[in-house]
């Protein structure tokens, strides 16, 4: 077993522990004994579970960038990355939303998570091939992290096979954003607070991204 292929299968379990027994009941040997992995090799691979969490967020991330279109309009093609990455979550669905249950009470994993969620966002943008150097790369940044965050709302709540209404979700989401700012254009600017529909649902701590 490669290094990838032992993480995904720790990772997998972890989230099997929390869908199962709440994000209390996951460690890296916890994790580890579910999945009949060596626990030498998961303490090198995992200094903590922060690290799954992170490895989580990178592995998706490749998701998300591997087979990205690089046809269409700057709204097409982020459409098409950010769902990727929803599909890479959705295989692990019931542990992440576990998590997302268990975050309010963890202001610093999430805080750690909401770093490691920038960081994912502007993988995204570059795999969309939109720019993020600059004042204006920091604001497209900030803009869809927090069309992220909008759109996970709906994800969370999202049981439809497809995954409907998060797509619904974002396409309106970077409609308002685009009508607002033109914030996809090379050298505008992303629009300012409350870029997104009002959602009456509570908003949901960052989740782990990237890193």
């Amino acid at each position: 077993m490669d290094d990838t292929a032992f993480d995904k299968a720790l990772i997998h379990a972890a989230f099997t522990l929390a869908a199962r027994d709440g994000w209390d009941a996951v460690s890296v040997g916890a994790a580890a004994r579910e999945a009949a992995l060596p626990l030498e090799q998961a303490r090198a691979r995992f200094p903590g579970r922060d690290a799954i969490l992170l490895r989580f967020g990178r592995l998706a991330d490749q998701a998300a960038l591997t087979g990205a279109i690089t046809e269409g309009t700057p709204r097409e093609r982020l459409f098409d990355v950010v769902m990727r990455r929803f599909d890479a979550l959705q295989e692990h669905r019931a542990g992440v939303r576990a998590l997302l249950r268990a975050l309010p009470a963890r202001p610093g994993l999430a805080l750690l998570l909401a770093t490691a969620t920038s960081r994912s966002m502007a993988w995204m943008l570059d795999g969309a091939g939109i720019a993020t150097t600059g004042i204006t790369g920091l604001l497209r940044i900030k803009g869809l992290t927090a069309l992220w965050f909008y759109t996970l709302r709906a994800w969370e709540r999202d049981d439809s096979a497809d995954l409907s209404g998060t797509m619904a979700a974002l396409d309106r989401a970077l409609a308002r954003a685009e009508q607002i700012g033109r914030w996809l254009d090379r050298d505008s600017p992303p629009p300012g607070p409350k870029p997104f529909p009002e959602d009456p649902a509570p908003p949901i701590p960052p989740m782990p991204v990237g890193s």
